[in-house]
């Protein structure tokens, strides 16, 4: 479902902008219609109070709780939705929100677990915005951030009409509103073009163009210092600073021939550099440096003018980093059957997520 399929569905019930703008403000702030002063049976028409019953189980159903895991740096959701998907979410601290944009992802990521099984369906944009509401009937929600499971720029047009949505009758302020990619250009198209234009985190993991490439088979091939300057236009013209995303990979990427290129891409850029120590997954070949190490490169940067925070990645207490409580979920044979039923045009690649 698309959040324009629920307009279009209270229009036809009679419903006039304000009455569609109440409805909206109520499902994505997870508020009861009659919490105002006015009373629904005052404000809306007849036919739109008879269809709202309905609809509401209906958008109860996007997105449900399968499980919850409790971390350290906050709960972590196996969220299941109507179709019995899974994807995940993570109640982050600071009243912050990690949501999902694709069941599965076809990016390739060598170190991450989401995209092992390909691509099985984009999220619509009601299901991704179900996912905030769901969130926000547990507690407050303040920020989201699109950096689950998926790659958002392979599901741009979803994505920004669930932003836009968020960004208006959701409440949330723009600039906490974080769309994660690994870099695409169609991004950088698109983004400046709404109405809410939301902060940006680049996952760029290396300076290295050739080492992107084998971290990031799939990625569009954008050149770090390339995608830097894309990003730092985007950053001068919001106002927002560009959140860099680095996983950090022992022996790979944490070198110091990485710190003088983060140094030569970031020096005077309106940027932040997050360091995030890999959340080990077995069978990847990828092991977590040190925090010593990595707090050491932190400490570089900073003396180099380099803005730069070193992050916990959610869920390492619980094994469930991105893709790790689906993947557990999910029954032997259960991806094959799935893939099969999905082949009405959606390409499963056999790859992964950033």
């Amino acid at each position: 479902m698309r959040i324009d399929d629920i307009r279009q569905r209270l229009r036809g019930s009679g419903a006039k902008p304000c009455h569609e703008e109440r409805v909206l403000r109520a499902w994505t702030q997870a508020l009861p219609l009659d919490g105002g002063r006015c009373r629904s049976e005052d404000f809306f028409p007849a036919p739109l109070r008879a269809g709202l019953p309905a609809l509401a189980v209906e958008l109860a159903a996007l997105a449900q709780v399968r499980s919850e895991h409790p971390g350290e740096d906050g709960a972590r959701l196996l969220v299941e939705l109507a179709d019995g998907q899974t994807v995940e979410s993570v109640l982050l601290p600071r009243d912050g929100l990690c949501v999902s944009t694709q069941v599965g992802c076809a990016v390739g990521c060598a170190f991450c677990m989401t995209g092992r099984d390909g691509l099985l369906r984009q999220l619509g944009s009601a299901e991704i915005v179900a996912q905030v509401v769901l969130a926000r009937s547990r507690r407050v929600v303040r920020k989201v951030v699109f950096m689950g499971m998926g790659e958002p720029a392979h599901n741009l047009d979803n994505v920004l009409e669930a932003i836009a949505l968020l960004g208006t009758e959701g409440g949330i302020g723009h600039k906490n509103l974080v769309f994660s990619t690994v870099g695409d250009r169609r991004v950088f198209e698109r983004l400046p073009q709404g109405k809410v234009k939301p902060a940006l985190a680049l996952s760029l993991h290396t300076t290295r163009a050739a080492l992107r490439a084998k971290l990031m088979p799939r990625a569009p091939r954008i050149d770090p210092a390339e995608l830097v300057e894309l990003g730092e236009t985007y950053a001068r013209a919001t106002g927002y600073p560009i959140q860099y995303q680095w996983t950090l990979l022992a022996g790979v990427n944490d070198d110091d021939e990485e710190l003088d290129g983060i140094v030569r891409l970031l020096t005077g850029k309106y940027a932040v550099m997050n360091f995030i120590p890999y959340n080990s997954v077995a069978g990847t070949g990828f092991a977590r440096p040190s925090w010593e190490h990595a707090a050491a490169m932190a400490r570089h940067l900073h003396r180099r003018g380099i803005l730069t925070k070193l992050r916990h990645s959610a869920g390492q207490d619980v094994d469930g980093g991105c893709g790790q409580l689906r993947a557990r979920a999910i029954a032997p044979g259960e991806i094959g059957q799935l893939a099969e039923a999905t082949a009405d045009g959606v390409v499963l690649a056999r790859c992964g997520q950033a």
